[in-house]
């Protein structure tokens, strides 16, 4: 397994029901948040890649819609995904 399967497969587990499950909207946000941080590191190297800034900012505004539906539908794990991801302070 890659490195990134691994990753992916952490995240699963800590934030999904089980191993498999990748389509509930906390493990979703997790998955996205962390292509975000890896973005990041990726822009302080680059500076001038506008064109996956783009990208970038429409996987912020994803996550900001499903972080919308979670608290809409349970604020609970809201609270806690908000809380182990340390997205907002």
């Amino acid at each position: 397994m890659s490195k990134k399967n691994i990753k992916h497969s952490k995240i699963f587990l800590k934030f999904g029901k089980s191993i498999n499950d990748s389509g509930s909207a906390e493990v979703q946000i997790a998955l996205i948040t962390f292509r975000i941080k890896t973005l990041k590191i990726h822009f302080d190297i680059n500076k001038k890649d506008h064109s996956s800034k783009r990208g970038l900012l429409c996987m912020v505004s994803k996550r900001r819609k499903l972080l919308n539906y979670l608290k809409k539908k349970s604020l609970s794990r809201y609270k806690y995904v908000i809380k182990k991801l340390s997205i907002r302070r």
